[in-house]
């Protein structure tokens, strides 16, 4: 369950979109290191690519999480591939609408999971009798890229990001991964093959524990 992650600003959207239009390669400009960007986390505003009509991209910001009022008002932001499938092909559900029409991707440097698995490194709580270490938390980057790109659904002014099933960079960690897409499958994911994406065996991640 995704629950964090580093975003890019909205001018580096915007100045990878004008890169892209001059020579048809996707480029965002190194971040001056002065810069300090906050994490996101659910409720936060991130910057992300939108398709157009006319299959052109823009950049825009929307909030992270949907209200759900099936679970109390309780913001949802992770969507099951699996189950937006589902809905996809029924034709109704809470994903149904926002998968079908508003499938959307966020450029991030990292995101982060919890480790839940077992095999967790101990900390030093861990050692006090009667007490219990903190959770730690892994940072997932992908494999020789600074910048890669998470698929996610949006509606009304609001994303959710789209997990799958682990792969073997995450699954010691978590039991669940967005759907991080490679290079080249953008395109797959705004288009109507986007379910052959659920598989990311494929994909291999760098990995950080945050503590």
């Amino acid at each position: 369950m995704c629950h964090r992650m580093s975003p890019l600003l909205l001018r580096e959207l915007q100045e990878g979109l004008k890169y892209m239009q001059v020579t048809g390669h996707a480029h965002v400009p190194r971040r001056d290191p002065s810069i300090v960007v906050p994490d996101a986390y659910p409720g936060s505003q991130v910057p992300l690519f939108i398709p157009e009509d006319d299959g052109s991209l823009s950049a825009t910001e929307l909030t992270w999480g949907f209200p759900s009022p099936a679970q109390g008002g309780r913001t949802v932001f992770n969507t099951r591939i699996e189950t937006a499938l589902r809905q996809a092909t029924d034709g109704r559900g809470m994903w149904a609408r926002s998968v079908e029409r508003g499938r959307c991707i966020v450029p991030v440097r990292a995101f982060f999971e919890w480790w839940t698995q077992p095999g967790a490194p101990r900390t030093g709580a861990d050692d006090a009798p009667g007490r219990r270490g903190r959770r730690l938390q892994v940072a997932f980057r992908l494999a020789g890229h600074r910048i890669f790109l998470i698929a996610c659904v949006r509606q009304d002014g609001r994303f959710s990001v789209v997990t799958t099933e682990p792969n073997a960079s995450v699954s010691p960690v978590h039991n669940r991964m967005p759907l991080v897409l490679g290079p080249g499958e953008s395109s797959v994911w705004l288009g109507d093959d986007w379910p052959s994406l659920a598989d990311r065996s494929a994909v291999r991640f760098d990995r950080e524990l945050c503590g």
